[in-house]
């Protein structure tokens, strides 16, 4: 699922609500030399000159399903395995066997998720859409805001009030006695900032949050997580699943108009419009088509060419108001994916007149193709239209005079107002000043606060959620400077420093020794303080309390028969293998989050003694291969990373310290300066391959699920352009 792409820079700058959250031609390789067996072996001479790495006269696909077989192979393996489960619950224990290889290979490091930041806000708690996956999270229509900012006691004891009524439907009137008890008074407007423009408006031809969190308050999908989490009618009144499994059919709700951005009627929404959707998003192959890969009827045959007639696809209009999928076999979670862009509905007329096409002949860059250009040539069927869009600038939404659901509408206009972060403190500023309403509170700002009295009465730590931060190392780097301007980013590497590190970045003890160097609370602390850097630090890529299992199961641990009773979560399960194969990761504590378990809160990662063990095992496996790695000859790692920011200065001084003080040295971290945002975005999260990735280490990307299964994350990491998280480590 190639979802949420989602950008760091939002993690410390943006304004936070308390609880919501392939390629066909690649281009050959130009590097020449003699193959070489990639096994290691410490028997070997004294001197042995560095030879050129087995994949470097191999086309660009052949040398990723080399270097994936050679790093992730016993993930793939793994994760294989659980698809042949016989239950829900065999496969979560099964697929959390293959995240603990996952994490074992050091490909990526987790960092953090959203939240665990202190912050002060005018939305009320709870009164956002909720979900841990999908874009629903980022429907704002039913936000409540009120005009002064909320005090953290008032904030607590609706959070908690949350809990207690969640799945009632009764929160949001409690919520308003509550306010008007307070002497809160509630405004109908909300503004708060984005970091990055969308790079499309088409929300089905993209997987990127920065073009999706915009659009998704344009229009509606057939179902909708609301704000106490539960999965409502919205654009279907009703749907039907056949005894079998395998056949979803929705009634479409009737008097549902689509307008234009100035609220001229373009249609009627009917079944046909997801028909078209899904038409359109499969050809567009934007990211997000793999949601369905495999699970609807054809749908896999039809973005691979094994087929031209989408008619064939299990997707079609019954009639104007009855919309029928056909699965392959039983999805147990594919009510949970319709929360997500891939399904939203697309009127066919309008699409056509905006110069689009379908099938062979869809072409995003003819002269005459103008749909998704700009928030003019979109149609809407939502809670908002775009008034006005202006780069670097403000997203201004106002109120759709003709949505069907306006009675549960409390916002009347909406505002993102840019930041890239440049200013330390301009957010909290202007969240006093009240041109926006709310702020994560960085060190700088957390200071300010405190110095105004500000602290005290407002500030709360805000919730985390399931999106993971990570930090990935480019084991097949191809690119030293930004490919979209090559005379930016430019790594200070010589030809051999890229080779010996190219070695280094493919041999796992050394991945390791990085991923253990890395003192992930001094890094956090730049962005949060020191007394939250453990707040929204997370330890694996899934959440280990993502799921839990349903029934007792009994799987095999290194030949060992392990029986995992109900209630035990998918965290437990990693840990456990990761405990056999005597890895040194430590990705589930059972003590945090209450004593219920958590894998977050704590750092399971840095440890200066484990990184030195690592390291001294990759020194003489890589000496096989003519490698010295020592204080005197060292490994040198590239960082790209935004100068215009103080605070991710600050992070990217913080990780350059503590790598090169736990090893000795042994490796050093260039930091390769990009001048602002866009540079850095560039290095890495605009890239569409992994030859395009411009770093050795990148600590930019996230991504956050796209359904209630592991699979949601574990899918980015599957080979052959099927997984979109791949080409963050320098592959496909």
């Amino acid at each position: 699922m190639k979802k949420k792409l989602v950008s760091a820079l939002l993690v410390a700058a943006m304004a936070v609500s308390a609880c919501a959250c392939g390629n066909s031609e690649t281009p050959a390789s130009t590097q020449t030399g003699s193959e070489v067996s990639s096994e290691a072996s410490s028997e070997v001479a004294e001197v042995v000159e560095m030879t050129q790495t087995p994949w470097a006269d191999m086309e660009y696909e052949e040398a990723s399903a080399y270097l994936y077989d050679a790093n992730l192979g016993e993930f793939y393996d793994a994760y294989s395995k659980a698809f042949e489960a016989a239950t829900v619950s065999e496969r979560y224990a099964l697929m959390a066997v293959a995240e603990a290889k996952l994490m074992e290979s050091g490909v990526m490091l987790p960092l953090q998720s959203h939240g665990g930041n202190y912050a002060i806000s005018r939305s009320v708690p709870g009164t956002t859409n909720y979900t841990l996956w999908g874009t629903d999270n980022e429907r704002m229509y039913r936000t409540i805001v009120t005009t002064e900012i909320i005090k953290a006691e008032d904030r607590a004891e609706m959070k908690s009030k949350w809990y207690e009524l969640r799945g009632t439907g009764t929160y949001e009137e409690w919520v308003r006695n509550f306010l008007s008890e307070k002497n809160y008074e509630i405004k109908d407007s909300f503004a708060e900032i984005y970091s990055s423009d969308p790079q499309t408006w088409d929300v089905l031809a993209t997987s990127r949050a920065a073009d999706s969190e915009p659009v998704v308050n344009t229009y509606d999908g057939l179902l909708e997580y609301d704000n106490e989490g539960v999965q409502q009618p919205a654009l279907a009144e009703s749907y039907t699943v056949s005894d079998d499994g395998l056949t979803y059919t929705f009634t479409i709700r009737k008097g549902v108009t689509w307008v234009d951005s100035q609220g001229r009627k373009v249609a009627d929404v009917t079944a046909k419009d997801f028909v078209t959707g899904l038409h359109h998003a499969m050809d567009a192959m934007g990211g997000l088509e793999f949601l369905i890969d495999g699970k609807i009827v054809n749908a896999s045959e039809y973005m691979y060419g094994e087929i031209t007639d989408f008619d064939q696809v299990g997707v079609k209009a019954v009639d104007d108001y009855t919309l029928e999928f056909t699965l392959n076999e039983p999805c147990t979670y594919f009510l949970t994916m319709l929360g997500y862009s891939l399904f939203a509905p697309l009127n066919e007329e309008y699409y056509v007149s905006q110069g689009g096409k379908f099938g062979a002949e869809y072409d995003a860059s003819a002269a005459d193709y103008l749909y998704g250009s700009d928030p003019d040539h979109i149609a809407y069927c939502g809670p908002f239209l775009i008034t006005s869009a202006t780069a670097n600038n403000s997203i201004v939404f106002k109120a759709n005079p003709t949505y069907w659901n306006a009675d549960a509408q409390n916002l009347k206009s909406y505002t993102m107002m840019f930041n890239d972060g440049t200013d330390a403190t301009k957010s909290y500023n202007d969240t006093i000043a009240g041109t926006i309403d709310g702020a994560g509170l960085n060190a700088a700002a957390l200071e300010s606060a405190k110095a105004d009295g500000n602290f005290e009465p407002y500030a709360y730590v805000a919730a985390t959620d399931a999106t993971s931060f990570m930090a990935f190392f480019n084991i097949n780097r191809a690119v030293f400077a930004n490919v979209n301007d090559d005379t930016t980013v430019k790594s200070p590497q010589t030809e051999e420093d890229a080779l010996r590190t190219k070695w280094a970045m493919n041999n796992v003890h050394f991945r390791r020794a990085l991923a253990f160097s890395l003192d992930r609370g001094a890094y956090m602390a730049q962005s949060v303080g020191e007394d939250l850097k453990y707040a929204s630090m997370r330890n694996s890529y899934t959440p280990g309390d993502f799921v839990a299992l349903e029934e007792d199961v009994t799987i095999d641990i290194n030949g060992t028969a392990t029986t995992f009773k109900a209630g035990t979560f998918y965290g437990e399960i990693m840990q456990a293998q990761i405990n056999a194969d005597g890895v040194k990761i430590t990705v589930w504590d059972p003590s945090q989050n209450e004593g219920a378990g958590s894998s977050d809160y704590f750092d399971g990662w840095f440890n200066a003694a484990n990184a030195a063990e690592e390291l001294a095992s990759a020194v003489e496996e890589l000496k096989a291969v003519g490698v010295e790695v020592s204080a005197e000859n060292p490994i040198y790692v590239d960082l790209p990373y935004y100068a215009g920011s103080e605070t991710y200065t600050n992070r990217a001084n913080a990780l350059k310290q503590s790598v090169e003080s736990a090893l000795g040295g042994a490796v050093i971290v260039n930091l390769t300066e990009c001048v602002d945002a866009a540079q850095w975005y560039y290095a890495g999260y605009y890239t569409d391959y992994g030859y395009e990735a411009n770093y050795d280490i990148y600590d930019v990307s996230g991504w956050g699920p796209d359904y209630g299964d592991p699979s949601s994350y574990l899918d980015t990491f599957l080979p052959e352009y099927a997984g979109y998280m791949i080409k963050c480590i320098g592959i496909y």
